[in-house]
């Protein structure tokens, strides 16, 4: 098992101060109102291979059929809706902090171009596929 060092303590911390951050940031300069439909941000990873653009974002329950995704000028565009469980109607509640409802998520994406963008679920995530367009060409 690795050694918990104060170098790595500390890098994590600073991760997640962060995430919390742009979470707030997020949060803050929401629309308010009627026109703010959305009510959370899930959040997500970016990966890049010479291939394609890999974005994996945390919607547990969330079908990829029920996921919009569209690129938007330099930037990836999720929204849909988390629907809470039909075991709700007859439960007590206990605990509950997955978000539900609308979400909107806009990621940065890398500089390029890209021809196709897919979607599938893998281990409680949706992953996104963008397929690099051909830079020789």
């Amino acid at each position: 098992m690795a050694e918990r060092t104060p170098r790595h303590w500390m890098w994590s911390q600073a991760v997640e101060m962060l995430d919390e951050a742009d979470r707030l940031h997020r949060q803050f300069f929401a629309p308010t109102g009627a026109a703010r439909m959305p009510a959370w941000a899930p959040p997500a990873d970016v990966l890049e291979t010479d291939e394609e653009v890999l974005i994996f974002v945390a919607l547990p329950g969330v079908s990829p059929e029920h996921v919009d995704a569209s690129i938007h000028g330099a930037e990836l565009v999720l929204s849909g809706t988390r629907v809470l469980p039909a075991e709700l109607a007859r439960a007590q509640i206990h605990r509950m902090e997955l978000p539900q409802g609308r979400f909107l998520r806009r990621i940065a994406l890398p500089p390029g171009r890209y021809t196709d963008v897919s979607r599938k679920s893998a281990d409680g995530c949706l992953v996104i596929t963008l397929e690099k367009a051909n830079r020789h060409g």
